[in-house]
């Protein structure tokens, strides 16, 4: 059995003028992953290894959300390929992943998040809001075979529209 969460980055910020990678959080996006990390922390217990895209808000919405959680910084590893927009890197990346690894976190961005509810359960989403996540529990054994994932989502379907 394997699991996956895919967390959005938290609220970023457009006041500066600086390359979309570099977009920091802003003040609300930053309580934000905060006030989720502690009402879904049950959700992140056993969790084996976060992996972040490298852009500045996804990166500091994971360390954010490790601190919160009192989650050993070791499990943070900043992966380039979560630096995209396309459905098809993030399950290209979900299933060459380790069979080591039961329970994951991949912290990154839409609309390949959101996306990638249809490619990894039956169900559809309109939008995975900032700082909300959504789970797959797969009963595959290795990340390349997962399919028909059982969806659990970090905020109630309806907030997710």
């Amino acid at each position: 059995m394997k699991e996956l969460i895919l967390l959005r980055h938290a609220k970023s910020s457009w006041e500066y003028s600086v390359q979309d990678r570099n977009r920091s959080l802003t003040e609300k996006g930053v309580h934000r992953i905060k006030a989720i990390a502690h009402a879904s922390a049950s959700h992140f217990e056993g969790v084996d290894v976060v992996f972040s895209s490298p852009a500045n808000r996804a990166f500091h919405t994971a360390s954010i959300l490790m601190h919160e959680l009192n989650l050993p910084f070791e499990k943070l590893i900043i992966s380039e390929t979560l630096y995209t927009f396309e459905v098809s890197q993030v399950v290209q990346f979900v299933r060459s992943l380790p069979t080591t690894y039961a329970k994951v976190v991949c912290v990154g961005h839409n609309p390949a998040y959101t996306a990638a509810v249809s490619t990894f359960s039956s169900e559809s989403l309109p939008h995975l809001p900032t700082a909300a996540w959504v789970s797959f529990q797969f009963d595959q054994n290795d990340w390349k075979n997962i399919q028909h994932g059982k969806v659990n989502y970090g905020l109630p379907k309806e907030l997710l529209q």
